[in-house]
C-alpha cells in the first residue's frame, strides 16, 4: 500500500567517522603553551619597555632590560619543548609608552603566570610550575610598588 522509504531520514544518528581525539596531556600541553605564548607576549612588552631610552618613567615600574630578556627566553624554551620543538613566533612590542602601560602589563603578566602555574601544576610538569612561579614573584613586586606609591 505505502511505498518503502528510500533515503534515510536526517532524524537517524549517521554513524560519526573516527575522530582523533586528543589526551589530557595533550590538551594540558597545548593550553600551558597557549598561556606561556601569551606571557611571551607580554614579556617582550615590558623588556621593549624597560629597553626604551624615552621610557624613563616606566623604568621605575619594570624590572630591568636583561632580567625580562633571560625570562623571555627561558619563557620561549618552555613554549618550545611543550610544542614539539616548535619556537613561538614573537609579536613586535607596540608603541605606546607610560607608567600606566607598564603596571597593566604588569598586572597581565602576573595573571598569565599564575594560569600557567594553575595548568602546570594540573599537568605536573615541575619545570614549568617553577617558571610560573619565578615569574609571578617578579611581576608581583611592581605590582606591590605600584600599589604603594
Amino acid at each position: 500500500m505505502y511505498e518503502p522509504i528510500r533515503t534515510k531520514s536526517v532524524h537517524t544518528m549517521a554513524a560519526a567517522p573516527e575522530v582523533p581525539h586528543r589526551s589530557r596531556e595533550e590538551e594540558l600541553d597545548i593550553r600551558l603553551a597557549g598561556q606561556l605564548t601569551a606571557l611571551l607576549t607580554v614579556t617582550d612588552e615590558l623588556h621593549a619597555l624597560a629597553t626604551r631610552e624615552d621610557g624613563g618613567a616606566a623604568r621605575g615600574a619594570a624590572p630591568d632590560g636583561a632580567a625580562l630578556a633571560a625570562a623571555a627566553e627561558r619563557i620561549a624554551e618552555q613554549v618550545a619543548r611543550l610544542s614539539g620543538g616548535h619556537y613561538p613566533l614573537r609579536a613586535e612590542p607596540s608603541d605606546e609608552a607610560g607608567p600606566s602601560r607598564a603596571g597593566a602589563l604588569q598586572q597581565r603578566a602576573h595573571t598569565l603566570a599564575g594560569n600557567a602555574l594553575a595548568v602546570a601544576t594540573s599537568r605536573g610538569d615541575a619545570a614549568a610550575m617553577a617558571l610560573a612561579a619565578e615569574r609571578m614573584e617578579a611581576h608581583a613586586a611592581p605590582l606591590r610598588d605600584l600599589a604603594t606609591a
